[in-house]
C-alpha cells in the first residue's frame, strides 16, 4: 500500500500568512493570519518579516500537534524570480539569493520559498514552488510600453489564476487549451488577465499597473508622478512605498482592511464607499481592456482570491459593482477564496509520485 504523503504549504501574502497541511489531495488543516499595516510597517523590507511569518507557523504545527519530521515536502508560493516557465520549481541557493539580495520588486510572495526552504532543511525534505508569480507567458506586442528602456512584465497572482482557470474549464466542460478567459485575482494587490487556449497572453503588472488595490497604488498619472519623484519631499525608497505598501486604500483611507471598509460604509461613510467604488471602477476598465486583446471572443470571466467574497458588510457587493459594469462582455464567475494552497499542494505531490519533473532554478 503507497504511503500517504503530507505536506506543508506556506503561503505569505501582503496582509495575511495561510498555512495549510495536505495529506496527499485531502486538507486536514488550514488557517489564515491576518497581519494589519501597523504590524507590517516596522520591518523596512518585507524579507525583514521572515522570521516574524516563520514563528507564526512554527505555532501553528505546535497548536495543531504537527511534528515536523512527519512531512514528506514543504511548498511555498513562488516569488518574483527571474521570468520562468509555468510549473513546480525545487528551491536551491540560487533562487534564495535572487529573493533576498536582488529581488525584481519587494513583494511577500518571495518569502515563500525563504520560509519553506528553511522548515525543510531542519527535516531533509524537499522544498518547491509551484507556478511563481515571475511565470511569463506574455506575446512580444504586449511587452512594448511606450518608452524603449522599460519593458511591461509579467508580474502577478499566477498561482491562483491558473488553478481559477482549470476550475472554469472542468466547469465548462472544456480543456482551459480551447478556453479565451478573462481572470482577476482580488487581493492585497489585483491582477486582471487574459487567457487565450491555455497561455495568459497579457496581464497587468500588479505591483506597478492597473487598478489600485487595498495597498497598492496601480496605475496613476505619469507626469504627476515625475513631479512628485522629484519634488524633494520623498526618498526613493519612500516613493516605492507609496506604490506598493502604502498606496490604494491604505492611502485613502488608513487601512487595507476591506471587511473594516465595508463596516464603514455601512455605516455611512461616503468618503468610503467612494474609494472603494473607485477601485471596483478602474478593475472594470481593466477587464474591458483585456477583451480588447482578445477581440472581444471571451468564454467566460472568472474573479477569485480572497477579496471576492459572497457578501460582506454592505448590501450590495464590491463584486456586484464590478459585474454591472461588465457582465456584457462574458458570463461572471465568482470563487470566492481561491485554490492556490491546493494548487501548491497538488504539484508537490505531482513530483513526489514521479508524474512530473521539477524544473531547476537557472
Amino acid at each position: 500500500m503507497n504511503k500517504k504523503l503530507k505536506i506543508l504549504v506556506i503561503n505569505p501574502g501582503s496582509t495575511s500568512t495561510t498555512i495549510a497541511l495536505f495529506e496527499d489531495e485531502k486538507l486536514l488543516e488550514k488557517e489564515t493570519i491576518r497581519h494589519s499595516s501597523a504590524e507590517l510597517a516596522k520591518y523596512k523590507r518585507i524579507v525583514d518579516q521572515h522570521k516574524l511569518r516563520e514563528e507564526i507557523i512554527i505555532n501553528f504545527l505546535k497548536k495543531k500537534n504537527i511534528h515536523i519530521s512527519s512531512l514528506d515536502a514543504i511548498v511555498g508560493r513562488g516569488g518574483i524570480l527571474k521570468p520562468v516557465k509555468s510549473g513546480v520549481y525545487r528551491i536551491n541557493e540560487l533562487m534564495l539569493k535572487d529573493l533576498k539580495e536582488r529581488p525584481r520588486v519587494e513583494h511577500a510572495s518571495n518569502l515563500g520559498a525563504i520560509i519553506a526552504y528553511d522548515l525543510a532543511k531542519k527535516v531533509r525534505v524537499p522544498s518547491f514552488i509551484v507556478d511563481p508569480v515571475a511565470v511569463d507567458e506574455l506575446e512580444p506586442i504586449a511587452r512594448i510600453s511606450g518608452i524603449p528602456e522599460i519593458e511591461r512584465e509579467s508580474l502577478c497572482h499566477v498561482l491562483s489564476m491558473k488553478a481559477a482557470a482549470r476550475r472554469i474549464a472542468q466547469d465548462l466542460g472544456k480543456p482551459y487549451q480551447e478556453l479565451n478567459l478573462i481572470i482577476i485575482h482580488l487581493g492585497g494587490g489585483i491582477s486582471v488577465s487574459a487567457h487565450r487556449k491555455g497561455r495568459m497572453i497579457d496581464v497587468n503588472n500588479a505591483s506597478a499597473e492597473g487598478p489600485f488595490s487595498p495597498e497598492r497604488s496601480g496605475g496613476v498619472p505619469i507626469i504627476e508622478l515625475t513631479k512628485l519623484c522629484y519634488s524633494g519631499k520623498y526618498s526613493l525608497p519612500e516613493m516605492l512605498k507609496k506604490i506598493i505598501g502604502r498606496g490604494g486604500l491604505v492611502a485613502y483611507l488608513g487601512t487595507n482592511n476591506t471587511m473594516e471598509v465595508e463596516d464603514r460604509i455601512s455605516k455611512g461613510d461616503k468618503k468610503a464607499k467612494l474609494i472603494y467604488k473607485a477601485m471596483a471602477y478602474q478593475i472594470s476598465k481593466e477587464i474591458a481592456a483585456m477583451a480588447a486583446v482578445l477581440k472581444g471572443k471571451v468564454d467566460a470571466i472568472v474573479i477569485t482570491g480572497n477579496g471576492a467574497r459572497d457578501k460582506g458588510a454592505l448590501g450590495k457587493t464590491f463584486v456586484d459593482w464590478i459585474k454591472e459594469r461588465v457582465d456584457f462582455i462574458a458570463p461572471i464567475t465568482v470563487y470566492p477564496g481561491s485554490d492556490e494552497m491546493k494548487a501548491l499542494a497538488s504539484g508537490a505531490l505531482r513530483v513526489l509520485r514521479g508524474e512530473e519533473k521539477a524544473y531547476d532554478y537557472k
